[in-house]
């Protein structure tokens, strides 16, 4: 039976998330220079109640800015010697129900592939290749399959979503942050920032502007079981521009419609824009990461 993503418009929720990376070095790190974006986004559906980040060793310095995303940015700097490095983010997140959207009543798709540019700058920039994003005709090939003559935007999209969740598998391992999407659709495998890259590689190479998106999802447990404290993840799903609906979102790697199980952080063009930590180490040697995240519903 073919399935459409499942669009659900629950309670608002509460959420206390706590995301924890740790760094172990081989060797004395003398300096350190870091930029970290894991401060929930506050939009029109979500609201960060509380934010802390704790750091061990301290920095010295540290510094907030917004990229021109809109993403809030922390910069820090650590000057002394240390072998490991952990950072934990806390936050306390409110996430509303989205406003419910026929997808019969959004624009036939090649209005938005050919709308004036000059009418909304802020979309534009998600209609072009990007670091990890290349447009190609058999993506659009691939696309076109759902994106059918006339046929509405939304309703397209919910359909090339459920393709990509029913003919890729996840498997963790198989792919690292810069595996080149071309390969993804190779080998019809990876995992949430694959399937995101490969949905908006099809979308923009049929001139739509569509972003990446970064977050958590809640996780539920099979029945029976409790949840395992640290046991979620980083998510990553993607946003589409619609003209005058706005951006709606969808998750390939749930077949869903983003909705208050899911907390935005960050969105970007790709990856490369959204990382949670990026950053550059002198010495170090060989270097081990592990990192624990915790969505917690406080409903």
């Amino acid at each position: 039976m073919i399935t459409s993503p499942t669009m659900t418009t629950t309670a608002t929720m509460t959420y206390q998330i706590t995301h924890t990376t740790l760094y172990k070095y081989a060797a004395t790190v003398p300096e350190c220079f870091n930029t970290i974006r894991l401060h929930p986004r506050d939009l029109p559906y979500q609201r960060c109640i509380a934010y802390e980040l704790a750091m061990a060793p301290m920095p010295p310095e540290s510094s907030t800015r917004i990229d021109p995303f809109g993403n809030r940015i922390g910069n820090f700097a650590i000057y002394q010697p240390h072998n490991s490095l952990k950072l934990t983010a806390s936050s306390r997140v409110e996430v509303r129900p989205k406003p419910p959207v026929d997808p019969l009543d959004s624009p036939p798709w090649e209005m938005i592939a050919n709308f004036d540019d000059s009418l909304n700058l802020s979309a534009v920039r998600f209609k072009t290749e990007s670091k990890h994003i290349r447009c190609r005709q058999d993506f659009a090939d691939y696309a076109l399959q759902s994106f059918t003559p006339s046929r509405p935007i939304i309703e397209a999209g919910m359909e090339l979503t459920r393709r990509v969740f029913e003919d890729f598998k996840f498997s963790p391992g198989v792919t690292t942050v810069s595996t080149p999407v071309e390969e993804v659709f190779k080998n019809r495998q990876g995992v949430c920032q694959d399937f995101a890259h490969f949905q908006i590689a099809c979308l923009r190479s049929l001139g739509l502007p569509a972003r990446y998106v970064s977050g958590y999802v809640r996780t539920i447990p099979p029945p029976g079981q409790k949840r395992l404290v640290g046991a979620d993840a980083s998510h990553a799903w993607l946003s589409l521009f619609c003209g005058e609906l706005g951006w709606i979102s969808f998750d390939p790697t749930n077949n869903k419609i983003p909705d208050t199980d899911h907390i935005t952080l960050a969105w970007g063009r790709d990856y490369f824009d959204v990382c949670p930590i990026q950053g550059v180490f002198i010495g170090g040697g060989k270097t081990m990461m592990k990192v624990e995240v915790d969505v917690l519903p406080l409903d």
